[in-house]
């Protein structure tokens, strides 16, 4: 078990006798001595379903044991994102519908780690950082400097992000997978 004030996004929690992955996280704290309450977003690993829900700060939830496979993401198609486990090579597939936000960082060939729950595969996760390649930005100009704004950035992936005004089309910029924010040139 654990308390509802020390999960965090990309936990997964048992409610109900259902698999949930939180997807928001915000605690919030009452006045005059009341309890803190913490407000979830949860999505259903099994439906895709999300919810909001909100527990008391001393609540405690199940946590789902959960293990991890090595895996390389091979390719999408239409309705699936198909990977490859790279100890014994078994083919897995999920729905693209699922994984909307990790596609964002994702090229192929990519290493990552399947999750599995009871041999079931339920959600992937992203290395916290990729790089991957500027292919439409504004061009910089004499005196942009590191420390002043930024500037919008398409990535490989389709991905829009800021970027500094120092960064060109063509180049490799290394990107945050939780929060998709610009850390540094490749």
């Amino acid at each position: 078990m654990i308390e509802v004030v020390n999960i965090r996004k990309g936990t997964h929690i048992m409610v109900d006798g259902k698999i949930y992955k939180v997807v928001g996280f915000e605690m919030h704290k009452m006045g005059r001595g009341h309890s803190a309450v913490v407000r979830t977003r949860l999505k259903d690993v099994l439906t895709g379903l999300v919810q909001d829900k909100t527990f008391k700060s001393g609540e405690k939830v199940e946590e789902v044991a959960l293990s991890l496979k090595a895996a390389q993401y091979l390719y999408k198609d239409e309705q699936f994102v198909h990977f490859m486990t790279t100890e014994d090579y078994e083919q897995y597939e999920l729905p693209v519908e699922e994984l909307e936000d990790e596609l964002k960082f994702m090229t192929e060939n990519m290493d990552l780690d399947l999750v599995f729950h009871e041999d079931k595969v339920i959600d992937i996760l992203l290395p916290s950082s990729v790089i991957l390649e500027v292919v439409d930005t504004d061009p910089g100009f004499k005196g942009d400097t590191v420390s002043g704004g930024g500037k919008p950035a398409t990535l490989e992936t389709g991905f829009k992000t800021t970027v500094p005004f120092f960064v060109e089309r063509g180049e490799k910029v290394k990107i945050d997978t939780r929060t998709g924010e610009y850390l540094e040139r490749a």
